[in-house]
C-alpha cells in the first residue's frame, strides 16, 4: 500500500478543500448519466423458481446486516434476464489480436475526449492526484476505457439492472452462479447503506458498476465519498467514480511518481526467452535495451518486467510497479498495457515506435468506421458504425472475404477496404 507523507496529506487537504470550494460555489459541473430510459426489471412473468431463489438469499443477507425492508426493496418487481445467461454461458466466436483490441482502446476519438476531459476537470484531478498520488492520465485512461468516459451509462443496449444482472447470475449462471451470489449479497450491502437506490444501480450483465465499473465487493472495500455528499455515487458523480478508482491503484501498491513501464528496443540477436524475467532497468541496459522514444530511464534502479505481447516481432516493454497495481484492476495484459498506453497518448506521447506483426496495413478510426458503413451498404449486418472492430466487425469481414474467395482473416484492413471502394 502507498503512504503518504504528512506533507503530502496536508497538501491534499488544503486542495480537496479548495475543490469543494469551488463546488459549493460554482455548482457541480460535471457529466452525469441520464437516468431516463432506465434498464427493465422484468421482461415476462417471473419464474416462480426465481422467486423462490430470491427468498433463498435472505439469511446470508440477513446475517451481514441487511434489513427486510432492503431486501424486499432491491427485489420488488425483478426477474431474470435471459440476455445475461446468453452471455455467461457462451463462448466468443473470435478472439481479437492484441493489436485490434489496443486500436480500439487508444482511437483517436477516445484521445480527443480524454484530453477534454483532463482539461475540464482540471481542479478535481489536481486533488485525486494530491491525495492519492496516481497519475491523472491513468485514472482518466481507466475511465475512458471503462465506460467511454461515462457514455455507456447513457446507452440502453449497454446497461443492465445489477441486482438483475446478479440474480440471474446467482441463478442460473452455471460457472459464474457463485461469483453472481457472491456479489449480490455485497450489492445488498452496497443498498442497505444508501449510496444508491436498486432502481438506478446501474452496470455491466456481470455487474460490474458505474463510470469506472467496480464490481460490487470491489465497490465496499475501495469507494470513495469525494465530492462530500454523503455517498459514494460512481453512477453520476465523477468525483467519486474518479476519486475511487485513483484509491484502488493506490491500495494496490500504486508507486506514486512513476510510470507504468516504457517501450524500449530489442538489440539484435537478443535472447527472447528472457521474456517475463525481472531486473533493474540498470541491469536490461547493460543487456542493450534502450527505451524507444530514445531517452535516457529515469530511475535506473527501478525493477522492471520485460513484456513481448506478440513475440520478438512485435513492440517490447519493461514494465514496472505500477502495471501491477493497474493489473489488480483487471488482470489480463492487453487491459493494462491498454491502460498505460492510452494514458501516454493523453499525456501527449505518441503511438508506438515498433510495429505490430498484423501481416496487413491497418486502418485508422475513420478508415474502420467507413469499412463498416461499406460492409452495411452491401448488406452485411452492422448495428454501429464506430470505428470499432468488434465481433459483428469481424463476422461481416470474415463472410465478405468468404463471399469473395478472399482468405478469411476477419482482419479491417487497407487492403480490404481498398477492394470495397473498387466495388
Amino acid at each position: 500500500m502507498t503512504n503518504v507523507s504528512r506533507i503530502a496529506r496536508g497538501a491534499a487537504a488544503l486542495t480537496l478543500a479548495g475543490f469543494l470550494a469551488a463546488c459549493a460555489v460554482l455548482g457541480n459541473d460535471f457529466d452525469v448519466p441520464d437516468q431516463s430510459g432506465l434498464p427493465p426489471l422484468a421482461d415476462e412473468p417471473i419464474p416462480p423458481a426465481f422467486t423462490a431463489f430470491v427468498e433463498s438469499q435472505w439469511p446470508a443477507a440477513e446475517a451481514r446486516g441487511v434489513s427486510r425492508a432492503t431486501f424486499d426493496a432491491a427485489f420488488r418487481g425483478v426477474g431474470p434476464d435471459s440476455d445475461v445467461l446468453t452471455k455467461a454461458t457462451s463462448q466468443p466466436e473470435f478472439s481479437r489480436a492484441i493489436w485490434d483490441y489496443l486500436d480500439d482502446m487508444a482511437a483517436e476519438s477516445r484521445i480527443a475526449t480524454g484530453r477534454d476531459m483532463l482539461v475540464r476537470h482540471r481542479t478535481l484531478l489536481d486533488s485525486i492526484e494530491a491525495t492519492y498520488g496516481v497519475n491523472r492520465e491513468v485514472v482518466v485512461a481507466i475511465w475512458g476505457m471503462e465506460s467511454s468516459y461515462g457514455a455507456i451509462l447513457r446507452d440502453p443496449t449497454k446497461v443492465k439492472n445489477v441486482v438483475r444482472a446478479l440474480a440471474t447470475l446467482g441463478w442460473r449462471g452455471g460457472s459464474r452462479a457463485a461469483y453472481g451470489r457472491q456479489q449480490l449479497n455485497a450489492v445488498l450491502r452496497i443498498l442497505e447503506h444508501h449510496d444508491v437506490d436498486a432502481r438506478h444501480m446501474t452496470g455491466s450483465w456481470a455487474g460490474a458498476m458505474g463510470q469506472t465499473q467496480f464490481i460490487p465487493t470491489t465497490y465496499l472495500g475501495y469507494a470513495v465519498d469525494f465530492d462530500g455528499d454523503g455517498k459514494r455515487n460512481i453512477w453520476t458523480s465523477v468525483p467519486d467514480a474518479l476519486a475511487s478508482t485513483a484509491n484502488y491503484l493506490r491500495k494496490s501498491g500504486w508507486q506514486p511518481g512513476a510510470t507504468w513501464g516504457y517501450e524500449v528496443v530489442l538489440p539484435p540477436g537478443f535472447d527472447t526467452s528472457l521474456a517475463g524475467r525481472s531486473a533493474t532497468l540498470a541491469d536490461w541496459t547493460a543487456r542493450g535495451l534502450a527505451r524507444a522514444s530514445g531517452a535516457a530511464f529515469p530511475r535506473p534502479g527501478d525493477q522492471a518486467t520485460l513484456l513481448l505481447p506478440s513475440g520478438s516481432g512485435g513492440p517490447a516493454f519493461l514494465t514496472l510497479r505500477n502495471f501491477q497495481a493497474i493489473k489488480r484492476y483487471n488482470n489480463a495484459t492487453s487491459y493494462a498495457l491498454g491502460v498505460g498506453h492510452l494514458a501516454d497518448r493523453l499525456a501527449g506521447g505518441g503511438p508506438f515506435v515498433t510495429p505490430w506483426p498484423r501481416g496487413y496495413t491497418p486502418l485508422d478510426e475513420a478508415g474502420r468506421a467507413e469499412l463498416q458503413q461499406r460492409l452495411r451498404a452491401i448488406g452485411f449486418p452492422l448495428e454501429k458504425i464506430d470505428g470499432k472492430v468488434g465481433p459483428q466487425t469481424v463476422a461481416a469481414i470474415r463472410a465478405y472475404e468468404a463471399q469473395r474467395g478472399l482468405a478469411v482473416t476477419g482482419n479491417a484492413s487497407l487492403e480490404l477496404l481498398t477492394l470495397l471502394r473498387g466495388g
